[in-house]
């Protein structure tokens, strides 16, 4: 990672060139192609954190889902086919992610909404959050980024998140809790965790 922090992939329009490849992954049973490109998270391919993510959860049947973070969309494209009828916003600051993510949501047939963070309408209420959020942007910039998004779950919506144990996944477990959002733990594998949200009473 580089120390300018335009060329970080959680920037919003990354310096480097688009240099976009085909990769494969196998999700909920499904092979799925993407194209990716340099700037984004994970350009190479899918990341451990992410594959334990949906290979350690149930996808949802309908509801309305937020992919927080998406990169080039393999976490959004996948709830969209697992559930055709739900309404599937995919949120990342970088735009060459958005611009992928349009792409392989189209390419596999999905419906997604693709939006930059402030384009997000202020009274979306969403079931269910999904993330492998970007613990580098630093403590502080991540529980921001926790306490914007987690408010627009509905009354019984529910965010999962991974987060590696060595990047602190034990104490925003209970930094969470402390905040008033009931967290559990709902797996563990690989030295990553997989925390799920719910709103408190």
């Amino acid at each position: 990672m580089h120390d300018e922090p335009t060329d970080h992939y959680f920037s919003t329009a990354p310096r480097a060139d688009d240099r976009r490849r085909d990769v494969s992954a196998m999700i909920w049973g499904r092979e799925m192609t993407f194209t990716t490109s340099s700037g984004t998270f994970s350009h190479r391919g899918l990341d451990k954190a992410t594959e334990i993510l949906l290979r350690a959860s149930t996808p949802p049947t309908a509801g309305t889902l937020l992919d927080l973070g998406c990169g080039w969309g393999p976490i959004a494209c996948s709830l969209a086919l697992a559930a055709p009828r739900a309404a599937v916003w995919a949120v990342d600051i970088n735009q060459r992610a958005l611009d992928l993510t349009g792409l392989n949501a189209e390419r596999a047939g999905a419906r997604v909404h693709t939006a930059l963070p402030d384009d997000v309408p202020a009274t979306l209420v969403v079931d269910q959050i999904w993330s492998n959020p970007p613990i580098r942007i630093g403590k502080a910039a991540l529980h921001d980024l926790l306490m914007r998004w987690l408010p627009h779950l509905a009354p019984a919506g529910t965010a999962r998140l991974v987060v590696g144990k060595n990047l602190g996944a034990d104490s925003l477990q209970q930094w969470l809790i402390d905040q008033g959002w009931p967290t559990t733990r709902a797996g563990s594998e690989q030295g990553f965790r997989l925390l799920e949200v719910s709103r408190g009473t």
